[in-house]
């Protein structure tokens, strides 16, 4: 008689077989869902940490030089959704001033994206306060980005599909494209992330995203600071032209960047 694992192996095919890339977590056997789960937890706990040990110093020196450049709140903090639709407190290095107008408006995105922010998005700098969400188990290193919280009931029930893995810092979309395409055309690919997942596929992720941070390609839409508000299948997929305010300090993190 086999055992669980045996069985999984069976089901869901061996290392390096065609069957790992092949095989979607909601076609398994519970059992190797479970398994498989746990084993990317595992890796996740293992490399969040690691790089958290390693990069703490560089991270010292971005926080120092966001404080310098734009005060308080160092941290940018938002509400968004996390794996099926549970809400977490995602973190990221603030990349914006919160400059106002006469009215006490802010200004668009473009003209308070600082240097400084431009340069740590184009790095993907400002991402590394989320290995901290990653080591707590709100995101997985791999999987589709998270998004704010106000977008779950726009989306269709294919694109909710996207929340059946835990969500990641990097993700199927995001090295295939990232902000430069649309946002129809990123849920397609992360469907197709939940239906292909392996352990394989998030290694072959991994390596393409350095080759994308190199050449920041994607970082933000043509002609746009920030990515634009995701407004649900049916109404169109962007807003207007002022982007969908990344890092608003002033509402302690009310934006809702894509990425």
């Amino acid at each position: 008689m086999k055992t669980p694992s045996a069985q999984c192996v069976a089901a869901c095919g061996t290392a390096g077989s065609p069957g790992l890339i092949r095989f979607g977590l909601n076609e398994m056997p519970a059992g190797c869902r479970v398994m498989r789960r746990k084993s990317k937890r595992g890796l996740d706990v293992i490399l969040a940490a690691t790089a958290l040990s390693a990069l703490w110093p560089i991270m010292l020196l971005i926080a120092g030089a966001v404080y310098l450049r734009m005060g308080m709140p160092v941290i940018f903090r938002q509400e968004r959704a996390g794996f099926r639709g549970r809400p977490f407190v995602f973190l990221k290095f603030r990349t914006m001033s919160d400059d106002c107008d006469e009215t006490g408006s802010l200004l668009p995105d473009s003209q308070r994206l600082t240097r400084l922010g431009l340069f740590l998005r184009k790095c993907s700098l400002d991402e590394l306060p989320q290995l901290w969400n990653v080591l707590k188990g709100d995101m997985s290193l791999i999987g589709p980005r998270p998004l704010p919280v106000k977008y779950l009931p726009l989306y269709s029930r294919e694109q909710m599909r996207r929340h059946d893995v835990p969500q990641g810092l990097v993700g199927w979309a995001g090295v295939n494209g990232r902000n430069a395409i649309t946002w129809q055309r990123k849920f397609e690919l992360d469907v197709w992330y939940v239906d292909n997942w392996s352990l394989a596929l998030d290694a072959k992720i991994i390596f393409m995203a350095m080759a994308t941070v190199l050449s920041g390609y994607g970082v933000n839409e043509e002609n746009q600071a920030t990515a634009r508000e995701f407004l649900g299948s049916g109404n169109g997929t962007h807003r207007g032209t002022r982007g969908n305010g990344a890092d608003d300090a002033r509402s302690g993190g009310t934006g809702s960047r894509s990425s």
